[in-house]
């Protein structure tokens, strides 16, 4: 169970962490939020762990959080500033990605406690999870954004809870399968590869639905900011 432990400590630790960010700089944190998650889960995904007896990925609750991130923005500044976070992510995933494919191909220095050898299986392989995770990203992000929006038109701002979670989890059923086919097949038995979207998929309800309480707080730190 240490896993599952960690996994649940984690999750509750990064969804603060929105949170904070959000309280301290408002918007511009969330900002800062959406592009740190997308660099740091795409280094994330390539390691896979054992969860609740099913394998999964690793990257899945830092980008979780982007889609807490995005909602707090469009329940409290619109789908364009959503959107405008979005586009802030694509922009420095491929940045970095572009960044570490220099860093990787420069010679090594031979000198002792270099672990220039770690990086590379990392990072030779991010361009293709970088692509996948690209286009996923898009899709579901800016269905989720569309999503989000009109549930809320059609509640007229009321349950927010189920405009949350009605959003979200169509948008990661999309992300789940489009990121890990293109990230993965070929690359993994295809009962790995099934038992990875399930697993992910899942993990990444679970992850909507304990965001939930975090939405309603942003509410409260709204509130505080105009007080």
């Amino acid at each position: 169970m240490y896993n599952e432990v960690l996994w649940l400590v984690f999750m509750l630790f990064n969804l603060s962490v929105v949170l904070l960010a959000f309280r301290r700089w408002g918007k511009t944190g969330l900002y800062v939020v959406i592009a740190c998650s997308s660099i740091i889960c795409n280094i994330q995904v390539v390691v896979f762990v054992d969860l609740f007896t099913r394998v999964a990925t690793l990257g899945n609750i830092v980008y979780a959080s982007i889609f807490l991130a995005t909602d707090i923005l469009s329940e409290h500044y619109g789908a364009k500033e959503a959107r405008k976070g979005v586009w802030i992510g694509f922009f420095f995933l491929a940045w970095a990605t572009i960044a570490m494919q220099f860093a990787v191909n420069f010679i090594p220095a031979d000198v002792e406690g270099n672990r220039f050898e770690h990086l590379v299986p990392v990072f030779k392989f991010m361009p293709r999870v970088v692509v996948a995770s690209l286009i996923a990203y898009l899709v579901s992000q800016h269905h989720d954004i569309w999503a989000f929006a009109l549930w809320k038109q059609k509640t007229s701002g009321k349950y927010l809870w189920l405009r949350n979670n009605a959003s979200t989890w169509v948008s990661q059923f999309a992300d789940t399968i489009i990121f890990t086919l293109i990230a993965f097949y070929g690359e993994v038995e295809t009962g790995v590869l099934v038992e990875i979207v399930l697993t992910t998929y899942i993990l990444k309800l679970i992850v909507a639905v304990i965001d939930t309480p975090f939405l309603y707080i942003s509410r409260i730190v709204v509130r505080d900011k105009l007080l």
